[in-house]
């Protein structure tokens, strides 16, 4: 079982998303991933994800017809609605299928947050680490980089 620390980086392809920091949550069930534009369009959710400010962002309008609304638990144990997909997201080169609810995180540090649901019987949580899963990735592809030149 791979350990994973208080954060990392994480892949989301199905959304065009490479080394995202992610923050590992153990006290949320959900995952979340940040969105501040969201709507659904004659039954089409239509959504943008991270602002402007974020390095990774593309204004690329995302469209889905597999989605959900939700009433999640925010940090303050408040009930919201919330709509919720599922995508890919690689970890430890791990291909796990993950849902997320989209809400505004633009106020914190960390765009995507991964709960229990995700975590649960894949990974040890050790939070004297981090980036665990990128670290690992780095040393793959320097690997790669390196017996290509050979």
């Amino acid at each position: 079982m791979n350990i994973l620390g208080r954060f990392d980086r994480v892949d989301l392809p199905g959304l065009g998303l490479v080394n995202i920091h992610a923050k590992v949550d153990t006290g949320a069930y959900t995952s979340s991933l940040h969105c501040r534009q969201a709507r659904v369009v004659d039954g089409i959710l239509e959504f943008i994800l991270l602002d402007e400010e974020h390095p990774e962002f593309t204004g690329m309008k995302f469209c889905v017809t597999d989605y959900e609304e939700r009433n999640i638990k925010n940090s303050f144990g408040e009930e919201e609605l919330r709509f919720v997909i599922t995508t890919p997201l690689i970890i430890f080169n791990e291909e796990i299928t993950a849902e997320f609810s989209l809400s505004n995180r633009g106020s914190l540090k960390f765009p995507i947050l991964i709960g229990r649901k995700i975590l649960r019987n894949r990974f040890v949580i050790d939070i004297s680490k981090k980036n665990q899963s990128f670290k690992e990735k780095r040393k793959r592809l320097a690997l790669q980089n390196r017996k290509r030149k050979e």
